[in-house]
């Protein structure tokens, strides 16, 4: 399939006249890229990273041997267990459990010992969160004594164009600007994340995790890829949490091991409003709270559109069951009930008649004002479980009606800067599992006519703009409908699972780099192939049906096979697998293969997951 290049031509555009990711004031010192790469920030830090193998023509952590012994697999991106169907008195039937990508470490569930804190509660399902914004006389406050970072000084040196031109040149010169800052991750996520670590480092980042005592990241100190690990207790509340490790970030550098912050980044959804007020507090480069707060609000999301003239959908915000009839009739139906709140698939479902409405309505409402937060962790509440309601605790029960969106789906990953995209890279999704809308395949580059990406990418720089972004990394999430393309949400973040990965084999672009670039003020120009560097395709085998995972062992074979780049379980023998029938389907297996076309990557991937790689007995 050839090279789609109108979805990147606004990374060859003229750059824009406004300048907020940095802005120098005095006349640059350099002239040519001779001159600027000879540029070097203070020494403020004696921290180095310790790997120095890292090859940067493939900025990807190397592969690891597959573990797949019953004691190692499991789970990787599902980590908050909700009881939602619990067995009735008397009756001796095993609780089905949803999980929830959360993007939050596996041990932070009960059976480990210690439950999902009350930070993270507060983040996955109240809407938008519980981070006070700053008052003007505070925002004014931080603008005041705000001194310029290391970066801007060195930004300041340097001609703007040779800054933002889209070459090698300029590409090692930007990795230059970056080279020794010291970047503050809050939250460091699942371990999976580990590779955000290793490109930070490569760059010659100087690493600062935030993170609760117990995180597995803690040990990255001793490994040479993080600086400093601070630690921060997660299980209080969001506003003390904030003012803990602002507190914790304005004494960087008093040791002599980092300099003061010079950005904040999050790789992490319920860590993205948290990482938002940090920069906006330390008057450092981030995205806007206020537009972090609208994303993750899908109501607010769609009011943005709307008053931006973008396509929006019918919806109606149910408060109460009266008001079932009167939403009906502004949606119509087909439609999809969805908590307003951002609790990622919980609770969200496709309906196609009044009565199936109101059934399903009942259904959400009930399964999530019985959650309580207990111990700071979110369960299903019971005699045996006993805590402060949920809603009690900021857990909005409103839901969300909306037209239901027909067509294909496909994502947006697009990196914002100064105000305009500069990279949109467009992947299809293959059709979800109704009612649940799991996911079940996605290739890049798409494969859609280009017209039609051409408008899904405009769409989604376009709702990134309504919201209120100008700088960032996005996943957008999108429709194309027999009414044009829609909105479904934007992330905030770099997308996570496959999507980093999809980037750097198809197009060549890291969004590490790109995240790093943004949070440090650093204006981001991707440097994109005109024709794709190869295809990609991958997907999280569902569970066909019910029953116990008896077989595993195919996909250490099909790491052996050409251009599978992995084959990662979900799942271990003997765990049981919920299938569509029964309720929100199991991922059994994360799948990753390339092609010379992302048809070719597709189809190779489709007669893989034929092969039954995860065997599931009834």
């Amino acid at each position: 399939m050839s090279c789609c290049g109108e979805c990147l031509s606004g990374i060859f555009g003229k750059s824009h006249a406004l300048r907020p990711d940095s802005s120098p004031q005095k006349a640059p010192v350099v002239s040519n890229y001779t001159e600027a790469m000879k540029l070097e920030r203070p020494k403020l830090g004696s921290w180095e990273a310790t790997p120095a193998s890292f090859d940067w023509a493939s900025p990807i952590p190397r592969r690891r041997p597959s573990t797949l012994t019953e004691n190692s697999a499991g789970p990787v991106d599902f980590d908050m267990v909700i009881d939602v169907d619990s067995p009735k008195p008397g009756e001796k039937k095993e609780p089905r459990l949803q999980t929830i990508d959360t993007d939050i470490p596996s041990n932070r569930v009960g059976q480990t010992g210690r439950g999902r804190s009350r930070f993270e509660a507060e983040m996955l399902l109240p809407s938008p969160g519980k981070f006070p914004p700053l008052t003007a006389d505070e925002r004014e406050e931080a603008i005041r004594t705000l001194l310029p970072t290391a970066t801007f000084q060195m930004l300041a040196k340097v001609p703007k164009n040779l800054l933002t031109a889209t070459n090698e040149s300029a590409k090692q010169l930007r990795r230059q600007m970056m080279k020794g800052s010291t970047v503050v991750f809050v939250t460091a996520g699942l371990p999976g994340k580990k590779f955000t670590f290793e490109i930070a480092a490569a760059l010659g980042v100087k690493p600062v995790i935030l993170e609760h005592p117990d995180s597995w990241s803690r040990s990255l100190v001793d490994e040479g890829l993080a600086a400093k690990f601070i630690p921060v207790d997660m299980t209080q509340d969001s506003e003390a949490i904030f003012k803990e490790a602002l507190q914790h970030i304005k004494e960087l550098g008093e040791d002599g091991v980092t300099g003061p912050a010079d950005g904040i980044a999050t790789f992490v959804e319920l860590s993205v409003p948290l990482a938002a007020r940090l920069a906006e507090a330390l008057g450092l480069p981030g995205l806007r709270p206020a537009a972090v707060d609208a994303a993750r609000n899908k109501h607010a999301t769609r009011s943005c559109l709307k008053l931006a003239g973008l396509p929006t959908p019918r919806n109606f915000l149910i408060t109460e069951e009266s008001k079932l009839q009167e939403a009906a009739q502004v949606v119509g139906f087909p439609a999809v009930l969805k908590p307003v709140s951002g609790a990622a698939s919980l609770g969200v479902k496709k309906v196609t008649n009044p009565m199936e409405m109101g059934r399903c309505y009942k259904e959400i409402v009930d399964e999530l004002s019985t959650l309580i937060v207990s111990s700071g962790a979110l369960v299903q509440g019971s005699p045996e479980n006993k805590g402060q309601n949920a809603k009690q605790s900021g857990v909005d029960l409103t839901v969300l009606m909306e037209q239901f969106l027909d067509g294909p789906e496909v994502d947006v990953d697009v990196v914002m800067s100064e105000g305009e995209h500069r990279y949109a890279c467009v992947s299809d999704n293959g059709p979800t599992l109704e009612p649940y809308f799991n996911e079940t395949w996605a290739c890049c580059p798409s494969l859609l006519p280009k017209d039609k990406q051409v408008a899904m990418r405009d769409l989604a720089v376009d709702c990134i703009k309504a919201l209120g972004f100008t700088s960032g990394v996005f996943h957008v999430e999108c429709k194309y409908t027999s009414h044009g393309p829609h909105l479904i949400e934007v992330n905030a973040r770099m997308g996570g699972g496959q999507v980093h990965e999809c980037n750097r084999l198809t197009w060549g672009v890291c969004l590490v780099e790109e995240t790093l670039n943004c949070a440090l003020g650093i204006p981001s120009r991707p440097v994109v192939p005109r024709e794709p560097v190869s295809g990609t395709a991958y997907c999280y085998v569902n569970a066909g049906k019910s029953g116990t995972v008896t077989d595993m062992s195919k996909l250490e074979d099909l790491l052996k096979r050409e251009n599978v780049v992995w084959a990662k379980p979900l799942t271990k023998v003997g765990a049981k697998a919920v299938g569509p029938a029964d309720g929100l389907p199991t991922w059994l297996c994360d799948l990753f293969v390339r092609g010379k076309t992302a048809k070719d990557a597709l189809d190779y991937l489709q007669a893989i997951e034929k092969e039954n790689p995860v065997v599931v007995a009834a």
